[in-house]
């Protein structure tokens, strides 16, 4: 009778030592997968940042060429201003001299 309590003692122990580890697994288990799900979220939130980041520079640097452009833009037609008006006296006077000129 005793061997027969032994035994069944050893095989509640048995079993509770089977069920602790399910749940010790099950706990493991669900550990990972809220660690796995908080590094997604972290490495999203990383990529969000470095998106707008990247986003931000870029609209800098292009509002940056932007202002290069329009002011080498700027500066040509100034000089093509000048060099027309540096040939427009010339032209004007020639013009004049011709309409004052007595017809023959």
């Amino acid at each position: 009778m005793e061997l027969i309590k032994k035994i069944k003692q050893t095989e509640a122990q048995a079993q509770e030592i089977i069920e602790q580890a399910k749940a010790e697994a099950a706990r493991q288990l669900e550990e990972g997968r809220q660690n796995r799900q908080r590094l997604l979220a972290e490495a999203q939130l990383q990529r969000k940042k470095a998106i707008e980041a990247a986003v931000e520079a870029a609209q800098s640097q292009g509002l940056a060429e932007i202002e290069v452009l329009k002011s080498q833009a700027k500066k040509g037609r100034q000089a093509l201003r000048n060099k027309a008006n540096a040939k427009m006296a010339p032209a004007v006077a020639k013009v004049m001299k011709y309409i004052s000129k007595p017809s023959p």
